[in-house]
């Protein structure tokens, strides 16, 4: 455990960090609770003493969120049990023993002794002996449920694991939670102080200016309708405030599934997993910040100044770090700091909590939900595979750089270590030196940028590694980042690079391809900025162009061919706004205007589609969607203002040479394993025969 604390308005900030550093037993590829390595904790307290022997002591309770206040002379308690919500007993809850543990909806307590009860607690507890006084103040209490508060005699103790609770609180292994509140000592002044700071709970903004500043908002435009700007589609911005507004905005998912408790606060429903479910109650599946819809909260945050977006942005930020980053370094190189994916595919997450796969998955679901990936040919062949690889960690959902916003609004440090973490993970995933194989070759292990089974071109895991490098870079100035970022880029793509071989329009095996060249445009622009047109930045360009002018040719709606796709949803219509933007960011870099003007035409022509095909479909505001809308797109009026000011168009003939395919460590290992294999037998061959000879000749 580690306690940090700054003083704001006469009030202590203390961030209490607990945290289990076990590996956590995971075999098949499952992650559930009841495994080894996990811990169960009774109770986690944080108690405060009066030193005054002769005073009395008063206490008083404020219930903000009732406007009430209660006075007591002998003791005060408040245990919020559950949520509080309709859906208090939700699956989402099971424990251990498969069971949903809270035992009444809501908190209850007792005031000298007269009970207390109701939904939602948001206290605020005074306590004073004589000339001494205690402010307790805890933001999102209920939220964090299980939580109880208490005072009698000299004693006040916030309890943020409560013994009270049934069956004690399992910590899972590399698992943790950062507990904040807020405390002021002999200062009556702090109370207004402690209210406001409570109340506004995760909207606490430090410095907006700064956060405005970072290289990736460089294209920030504000949301409302400019009247000197005709760019500004409301369209977008309707399906944008999906996720704050309505029956079925992100809160509201929220309540359907109970997503409250210390370990699921923050993380929202991927409620588009259970599009093909069938039941009564609803299929659980948690998203863990896929496509860092951090980030996305934050910039529309930024955009609009509207603090929901906050009260969505912060609580992620918080249980991203907390529950869906592995800190352990005692498992597998690959696991081992990283962050875990979302709830397998169209499967309830049962007892998994975020560890991705289920047990139950494996005991009851057929791979596929049902379907025969046969039916696709080889590429089903090969999405089987990749399907059975298991759960864990991986580059592949490796997003930081809304911890790097996170840290710039609120001046938080434990954002900036998770943001420089996600990098360093990136650094050390490579590393072969840390492999069993480094006996046999030093070479990179080519975790960093294989998004499926040996496949290490431009896709998801080299797309969010290079984020997360350049996140690191700009956080710390360290040049190992940036310098990292540049080798994956000439592993990844080629200026000359046969891209119809690489079968990018085969949506199910190579859709991520568009995220790793939106990465390298950032790549681009971060060097420009740095003043850094090397040879680096040349080939980046290069490659951009390369890569655009292809698409400009070739591309078109994946769900123009819905019979080559496992599920035609409406997300394959979102994740083509990847291709809207990396057209229309290419051309800022095109040095012919040909090409220029076909990438403009074909970047306008995938926003129009995106924009209409969501506008018009009946799930448009599922989660994965709405959280790809909130990534992309807001850049458009900033593009289209700056059409006649291009990022760099001088020409490049610089000889890159031809593309160098990648071998990872191990292949190279096991091929110097057989090499030596071959090469002691036929050592051991002439030593036998060199033995018989010598037998002959001595008989």
């Amino acid at each position: 455990m580690c306690i940090a604390s700054d003083q704001r308005n006469h009030v202590a900030v203390v961030a209490l960090e607990l945290r289990n550093p076990n590996p956590m037993d995971h075999p098949g590829g499952n992650w559930d609770l009841g495994a080894d390595g996990n811990v169960v904790i009774d109770e986690l307290a944080v108690c405060f003493e009066f030193e005054s022997a002769a005073a009395e002591v008063e206490f008083e309770l404020e219930l903000l969120d009732q406007d009430q206040r209660l006075t007591a002379k002998e003791s005060i308690e408040l245990f919020q049990a559950s949520s509080g919500g309709e859906h208090w007993r939700s699956s989402n809850h099971l424990d251990r023993h498969h069971n949903v543990p809270w035992e009444f909806c809501g908190y209850r307590g007792a005031v000298d002794g007269q009970p207390i009860e109701g939904k939602r607690a948001m206290p605020v507890l005074h306590a004073r002996a004589g000339t001494q006084s205690l402010s307790i103040g805890v933001p999102n209490f209920w939220q964090n449920f299980p939580a109880a508060i208490s005072a009698s005699g000299k004693t006040v103790k916030l309890s943020l694991l409560p013994a009270q609770s049934p069956g004690g609180h399992e910590l899972q292994g590399g698992e943790q939670k950062t507990f904040e509140f807020y405390v002021a000592v002999d200062d009556d002044s702090a109370k207004e102080s402690m209210r406001d700071l409570v109340r506004d709970g995760s909207r606490r903004i430090k410095d907006e200016a700064a956060a405005r500043k970072l290289k990736p908002l460089a294209y920030l435009a504000p949301s409302a309708a400019d009247p000197k700007n005709d760019h500004h589609d409301p369209r977008y911005e309707a399906l944008v405030n999906l996720a704050v507004e309505g029956e079925d905005s992100f809160f509201a998912k929220r309540e359907k599934i109970d997503e409250y408790g210390w370990r699921h606060f923050g993380d929202i429903w991927g409620d588009h997993e259970a599009v093909f479910h069938q039941g009564d109650s609803p299929l659980i599946s948690h998203y863990n910040n896929q496509y860092d819809c951090t980030l996305g909260f934050g910039i529309q945050y930024l955009r609009s100044g509207d603090k929901r977006w906050l009260d969505l942005m912060m609580p992620m930020a918080d249980h991203a770090w907390d529950i869906d980053t592995y800190h352990t370094d005692q498992d597998k190189l690959l696991y081992n700091g990283g962050l875990f994916w979302h709830t397998y595919h169209y499967a309830d997450a049962h007892t998994s909590t975020h560890r991705s796969y289920p047990k139950l998955v494996r005991q009851t679901r057929p791979l596929g939900d049902g379907q025969d990936l046969s039916a696709l040919g080889e590429t089903g062949k090969k999405l089987e595979r990749n399907y059975q690889i298991g759960g864990g960690p991986a580059a592949s959902h490796n997003y930081n750089t809304g911890w790097m916003l996170a840290y710039h609004l609120t001046g938080k440090e434990r954002y900036k270590e998770a943001a420089i973490n996600a990098a360093d993970y990136v650094m050390r995933i490579d590393d072969g030196s840390q492999t069993p194989f480094r006996w046999l070759s030093r070479s990179d292990t080519g975790y960093s940028t294989c998004s499926s089974e040996g496949y290490y071109g431009p896709g998801r895991a080299s797309g969010n590694s290079t984020h997360a490098l350049l996140t690191g870079h700009e956080l710390t100035g360290d040049r190992k980042y940036l310098d990292r970022a540049a080798k994956l880029m000439r592993r990844t793509v080629h200026p000359k690079q046969d891209l119809d071989a690489l079968d990018l329009l085969n949506a199910e095996l190579r859709w991520f391809y568009t995220m790793y060249l939106q990465a390298l445009t950032r790549y681009v622009d971060y060097k420009l900025s740095l003043g850094e047109t090397d040879d680096d930045f040349r080939y980046g360009v290069a490659c951009l162009r390369h890569y655009a002018r292809w698409m400009a040719e070739h591309e078109r709606p994946t769900l123009s061919e819905p019979d080559k796709l496992q599920y035609p949803t409406e997300t394959w219509a979102a994740q083509d706004f990847r291709k809207w933007q990396v057209l229309e960011h290419a051309a800022r870099y095109e040095c012919d205007p040909r090409h220029r003007e076909k990438m403009w035409e074909k970047a306008e022509f995938f926003y129009h589609y995106c924009i209409d095909y969501l506008t018009e479909s009946p799930t448009k505001s599922l989660c994965r969607p709405v959280v790809l809308v909130l990534n992309f797109g807001w850049q458009r009026p900033w593009y289209l203002e700056h059409r006649d000011q291009p990022a760099f168009d001088q020409p490049i003939d610089d000889d890159f040479g031809q593309p160098m395919t990648f071998v990872p460590q191990r292949e190279i290992a096991i091929r110097r394993f057989k090499r030596l294999v071959v090469a002691g037998g036929l050592v051991g061959f002439l030593l036998v025969a060199l033995l018989v000879v010598m037998l002959v000749a001595s008989g």
